[in-house]
């Protein structure tokens, strides 16, 4: 791996597993994967108007697997839909049960507002899909109105939405996994034939089985996968489309930080492998890192990729491919099908979202309202105004030739008329004065308290006016390099007078032998009135923290050298060193540095350029909260 600065900045050393925010890993993927899905459009759309014959002969090939007397065949399109399509939606039921257990719906409460516009921005479009199609044959298909594509969505957003905070996006994302589960429910129920009740009980029951082996605690994949793959296949025989399967086991997979028992017994084992690097202890290391890791990660960090770059790209060149021309578009936009799908999102999606919030708003006297301003709101309603995987998917269960080709031409438009109104939007938003665009992209919500306890002067060291509307907090490693590379940065940022700054201490003695000494001498230093100066001293000097060492920075400073050293033999501030851990382990910390911006976790790197802009938000969000309401 190249050693680049923006690289080393995101560095850290870890004493529990990292969580770095898992919205934000899910945004950035779907964003650069985006452009391999818009790619795969086009290729499709060429495909099936240079060569529709052999576009429609490749993927209507028969495919066979069979394993004895047992076997299944399909077209490669059925493969790829209801085969390769449920690890998206393993994908996605991952992502709703992270959402739940470390995200912000973590508070349930804030659930109600996303659930509700959700749900709203289903309906709505599906109502106005009915009213341009009442009484017509294509009225069956209104379930090809509903569902926003995730990756689409996120990604476009990246590329239009110059400035749009995290917080739009993750509001964006949390709408849409309510959209996504919503949908396959549909799927399952009302575009699933031929329903046969012994599958789904075998179905049923092998589902138990895999949460019987959880509850065990077992969690060998190749335990697991036979039962995956026959739960795949029963719910295939039943007549209920397969990628159910996918979200169900998704949503199973919880997601926690690890323990730090279980970082410190990982260490131990590699502390083995690296005195003796024999094949077993390597195993016995490998697992052991491995088990540290919660079954949602696992299997994130596995699929979420392949989904990402492979999955729904191939989707999409699969079932993207539409012979057109003019006679076609002319009757194709004249078609209720195409109209009511194209209506359907780019009016009812935005009316939905925005007015069910509005709604929310007014009738909880502003108890339930949306974590981001109005201009995101809207915003998220228009680029969820963009249909693509599970609307293609529901298509082809619903049509025939020629509504299949209408209705897709109809998804197709939606991505195009969503990015331009979501790029007006946000172009509209941008044009306004500070103040007013920070209000309307970060709204007045107050925000999920990560750091636990607060910063208090009597118990923290604090750095800068008490009065500043950012604090920063860091939790550092004397001895750790990362927290050395991160301090040049600190200093420079240091020099905004509304900032100010606390050092926490996270002795990583596991990996640190002397950062636990270390620390202690800052807090000797402290009791001497010189905690800055030692603090300074020591992450100037990282590789000279022996006893030695210390009691020679006490005498650069001028402090009682025997007052000094008896602090240190006799561990008189261990306590307050061990009370920052405790706070470290409340507050989730998994390794250093781990910065917290006005007691929210700052995700990603620590370079100059990203946690001023991160202080910045954060001083536009204090300043309206300042503000009368």
């Amino acid at each position: 791996m190249t050693d680049t600065p923006s690289s080393r900045m995101r560095g850290r050393t870890v004493r529990t597993r990292e969580i770095t925010a898992p919205l934000r890993i899910f945004i950035r993927t779907e964003a650069g994967s985006a452009g391999v899905l818009v790619a795969a459009i086009i290729a499709a759309l060429v495909w099936a108007n240079v060569g529709p014959h052999s576009y429609e002969a490749v993927w209507g090939t028969q495919f066979e697997i069979r394993l004895g007397d047992f076997g299944t065949v399909h077209e490669l399109r059925t493969w790829v839909n209801s085969g390769l399509m449920t690890l998206f939606f393993l994908v996605v039921g991952l992502e709703a049960r992270r959402e739940f257990d470390l995200g912000d719906l973590r508070d349930r409460r804030r659930f109600v507002l996303p659930f509700t516009a959700g749900v709203a921005g289903m309906l709505l479009p599906v109502l106005i899909f009915l009213l341009v199609n009442r009484g017509g044959s294509g009225a069956h298909g209104w379930g090809v109105a509903m569902s926003t594509d995730t990756a689409l969505a996120l990604g476009l957003l990246a590329l239009l939405g110059r400035g749009v905070p995290d917080q739009a996006r993750v509001f964006l994302l949390t709408v849409l996994v309510v959209d996504d589960l919503v949908a396959l429910v549909v799927i399952a129920v009302v575009y699933s034939d031929d329903i046969k009740l012994m599958p789904i009980i075998i179905a049923i029951a092998i589902f138990g089985v895999l949460l019987g082996l959880r509850a065990l605690g077992l969690r060998r994949g190749v335990v697991y996968a036979p039962f995956c793959i026959a739960l795949w296949a029963a719910l295939l025989a039943s007549g209920v489309d397969p990628v159910v399967a996918g979200l169900a086991i998704g949503l199973t997979a919880t997601a926690y930080v690890p323990p730090r028992g279980a970082l410190e017994r990982a260490t131990g084992l590699f502390k083995l492998f690296r005195e003796q690097p024999t094949a077993e202890l390597a195993r016995s290391a490998t697992l052991g890192l491995t088990q540290t890791l919660s079954p949602n990660d696992r299997l994130q960090r596995m699929y979420h990729p392949w989904t990402s770059y492979l999955i729904v790209p191939l989707f999409g060149l699969v079932n993207a491919g539409i012979a057109i021309d003019g006679d076609f578009l002319a009757r194709a936009f004249t078609s209720p099908v195409t109209l009511g799908i194209l209506l359907g999102y780019v009016i009812g999606k935005p009316v939905a979202i925005l007015g069910v919030s509005w709604l929310l708003t007014r009738l909880t006297g502003g108890r339930v309202r949306p974590t981001v301003g109005w201009a995101a709101v809207l915003g998220t309603g228009t680029i969820a105004g963009i249909g693509f995987t599970v609307s293609l998917l529901i298509a082809t269960l619903a049509f025939e030739e020629p509504q299949l080709a209408e209705a897709k031409i109809g998804v197709l438009a939606t991505a195009v008329v969503g990015s331009v109104l979501t790029w007006a939007v946000y172009r509209v938003t941008n044009s306004l004065p500070k103040p007013r665009r920070a209000r309307a992209l970060l709204g007045d919500t107050e925000q999920l308290v990560d750091l636990i306890p607060p910063v208090n002067p009597d118990r923290d060291h604090v750095r800068g006016p008490a009065d500043a509307s950012v604090t920063l907090v860091e939790y550092g490693d004397f001895q750790c390099p990362y927290c050395g590379q991160a301090e040049p940065v600190v200093r420079e940022l240091l020099s905004d007078a509304d900032l100010r700054y606390v050092w926490r201490h996270l002795p990583l003695t596991d990996v640190h032998p002397q950062a636990q000494l270390a620390a202690e001498a800052a807090e000797a230093a402290a009791a001497q009135g010189a905690f800055w100066q030692m603090h300074d001293l020591l992450l100037d000097h990282q590789d000279k923290l022996q006893m030695n060492d210390l009691l020679g920075y006490a005498d650069q400073l001028g402090l009682d050298r025997e007052r000094f050293r008896s602090d240190l033999v006799e561990h008189e501030h261990a306590g307050r060193v061990a009370r920052h851990l405790e706070s470290a382990d409340l507050s989730d910390v998994s390794g250093t540095p781990t910065f917290f911006i006005n007691e929210q976790r700052h995700y990603g790197a620590y370079d100059i350029s990203t946690l001023t802009t991160a202080i910045r938000t954060a001083r536009a969000r204090a300043r309206i909260g300042a503000r009368p309401k």
